[in-house]
Formats: C-alpha cells, sequence, structure tokens
C-alpha cells in the first residue's frame, strides 16, 4: 500500500513539476534545464510534505526530527532528482532536440524508482526496536503518573 500512495503523490508531483516546466520553459521562455532546477527544487518539497503526512504518515519524525527527515530528502531524493532531470533534460533537449515538458517525464520515470528506495530506507526508516521499546515504556510511565 506505502508504494501506491508513493506514486500517488508522485503522479500529483509530476503534475506540479510538468505544470511549472511549461509555465518557465514555454511561457516565460527560460532556458530547460533552468525551469527543470526550479521545478524540482518545489515538486521536491511538495512531495516530502505528502510522503510525510500521508505515505509515511505511521513512520513520520516528529517536532525537530522533521527538519532532519526533510534534510535527508533532500540530499536524497532532491539530490538524485535534481542532478538526474536536469542531467537527463539537458541531454534531451540539447543532443536529441525534445521538449522540455517530454523531457522531463522522461526523467521523471527514470529517477522515480530510485528515489521511492532512497526514502524508504533513508528518510522514513521503520524505528529500530530499542526506540520503539523506550517510547513505549515512556508512554505506560506517563499513563501511570497521569
Amino acid at each position: 500500500m506505502r508504494f501506491v500512495r508513493f506514486n500517488v503523490v508522485g503522479a500529483i508531483g509530476i503534475i506540479v513539476q510538468l505544470a511549472l516546466i511549461w509555465l518557465l520553459a514555454d511561457v516565460a521562455g527560460w532556458r530547460a534545464d533552468a525551469a527543470t532546477a526550479v521545478a524540482v527544487t518545489a515538486t521536491v518539497l511538495h512531495n516530502f510534505v505528502w510522503h510525510l503526512r500521508w505515505t509515511w504518515a505511521d513512520r513520520a519524525p516528529r517536532g525537530r526530527a522533521v527538519v532532519s527527515a526533510l534534510a535527508r530528502f533532500a540530499l536524497t531524493n532532491g539530490l538524485l532528482s535534481l542532478a538526474g532531470n536536469v542531467a537527463i533534460v539537458f541531454a534531451l533537449t540539447d543532443r536529441w532536440h525534445l521538449p522540455a515538458v517530454g523531457a522531463n517525464a522522461i526523467a521523471i520515470v527514470v529517477c522515480g524508482v530510485i528515489n521511492y528506495a532512497a526514502a524508504n530506507v533513508m528518510v522514513f526508516a521503520p524505528a529500530s526496536r530499542a526506540t520503539v521499546s523506550a517510547v513505549s515504556v515512556a508512554d505506560r510511565r506517563q499513563r501511570i503518573h497521569a
């Protein structure tokens, strides 16, 4: 079920990314690679919020740990998406003269599966048993003393 949720968020992210590419590259006249960098960055932030609140809600960090999770997400999914998308888009638009939106669609597919694996293992990894046990003990103590 988590992989399905990941893909739903990703599909919405694709719409966000391609819409931004279209606006920046086709409407505003930006270079495809520059438009891609901005669109990917916005999409990474969009996807992180939805993964945090829905895809991995059962594992979502709380409080200040969200900042750490965002940093891990940016360093894994963000850098992979940014570097991968920009490089692929540059190659496809510069060498094969594909339109920016089509080149981005190809880049998204190429980077997607790797992003899921990275997020599942490095960003929203299940808590260790020791952490879960410590939290459970602390919760029981709070209930007893409440």
